[in-house]
């Protein structure tokens, strides 16, 4: 009798764990190179407004200290890793928002709006947390699915890697966090700035400030309320110790002069 012998096939998926255990599709240098793509296109593309390096050297090196500060946190897995870059976007707008493997863009109406530099700190460290967890590559892969990404990144689909910026900058539709990610986003920014010299509750001085305000701001719309999570910032808070520091109101008033 004739044996028959069926083939097997074996298909094996490369999945991508990041340091804090969430399953990401992507490896960290793919979170890089993708951040690479979206930041050459965000500064080739005038609708973006990017304020230039050249003439404005003082704000860029205000940021960037701050930003080290920062990434001195013990808190933060690839801050060796990542690229960690600033870029100021000059509009009129209350934005901030981070791109995979470190890219962080701030709108000049967002740190004109602002009280002083724990906020800034607060706000700037919640964007690092969403960088450093991975939550944007996260949700693209849901969104989009892995093949498509790849293909974005091998540069077969440039039209698609538009629609994913325009997305990541308005914060808004498909791309937008969940809940957990900006609890998360939240807890990780009184985290990482409770290891510098800033207040460590100035993101929540941030909402504190949006309370006030006449309205929401669009990129916000679909987050968890103010409200909410000025509540569970203050619980990290107090489960640190109720750490003390600086808001630094005049460095950051001499700051803000120096924005167009």
């Amino acid at each position: 009798m004739k044996k028959i012998i069926y083939p097997i096939f074996i298909v094996i998926t490369f999945i991508s764990c990041s340091k804090d255990g969430d399953v990401n599709f992507f490896t960290k240098s793919q979170d890089i190179a993708f951040g690479e793509q979206l930041d050459s296109l965000v500064n080739a593309d005038p609708s973006y407004n990017v304020l230039p390096r050249t003439g404005n050297v003082e704000a860029y090196t205000f940021l960037e200290n701050m930003l080290d500060d920062i990434l001195s946190s013990s808190e933060i897995y690839y801050k060796d890793e990542f690229v960690w870059k600033v870029t100021i976007i000059e509009e009129d707008v209350l934005n901030a928002f981070a791109a995979p493997g470190g890219y962080l863009y701030f709108y000049t109406g967002l740190m004109k709006y602002l009280d002083n530099s724990a906020q800034l700190a607060g706000v700037m460290a919640h964007e690092v947390a969403h960088a450093d967890r991975r939550h944007s590559t996260e949700n693209m892969t849901k969104v989009y699915g892995f093949s498509i990404l790849v293909g974005i990144l091998l540069g077969n689909n440039p039209s698609k890697l538009e629609e994913i910026a325009a997305d990541l900058a308005q914060g808004l539709g498909t791309l937008a966090f969940s809940r957990n990610h900006e609890y998360e986003a939240d807890e990780y920014a009184v985290r990482y700035t409770a290891d510098t010299d800033y207040y460590p509750k100035g993101v929540a001085g941030f909402f504190e400030k949006l309370e006030g305000a006449s309205s929401t701001p669009v990129f916000l719309s679909t987050h968890p309320s103010e409200e909410d999570r000025i509540e569970k910032i203050d619980e990290v808070w107090k489960s640190l110790g109720s750490p003390d520091g600086a808001t630094a109101e005049s460095e950051y008033t001499a700051f803000k002069n120096l924005l167009p």
